[in-house]
């Protein structure tokens, strides 16, 4: 498939910044401004992960929430409040648990251990 775009990509796009936001204006500052600085470093390094690993990561949830049985979370919520899925709790708690640790992996994957 052809892409619309050359390089660099987005997500090396957003690495680029964040890497010079890290390198060089976080040592040139103090304050409020490092602040603010360190926020929008964690704030592209969430963009850059949903980037780059989102598209696996919705496909997964997509073919989870398909086994379940369910369109979408909404629907999955419905479910386990009307006790449709009460015979299969341990493959929705396995879908929560990898939903979760999806989200994390994007926020913050020092949360995760690794």
């Amino acid at each position: 498939m052809t892409q619309p775009h050359d390089m660099p990509s987005a997500a090396q796009l957003v690495e680029a910044v964040r890497e010079f936001l890290e390198r060089d204006v976080m040592t040139a500052t103090e304050g409020r401004v490092q602040f603010h600085t360190r926020v929008a470093i964690n704030v592209l390094g969430m963009v850059e992960r949903e980037l780059t690993d989102g598209p696996a990561q919705a496909a997964a949830h997509a073919e989870g929430l398909a086994r379940l049985g369910v369109t979408d979370e909404t629907a999955l919520a419905a479910a386990i409040r009307d006790g449709s899925l009460d015979d299969r709790l341990d493959e929705v708690r396995a879908f929560v648990l990898e939903t979760v640790e999806a989200k994390l992996r994007v926020a913050n994957p020092k949360y995760m251990g690794s």
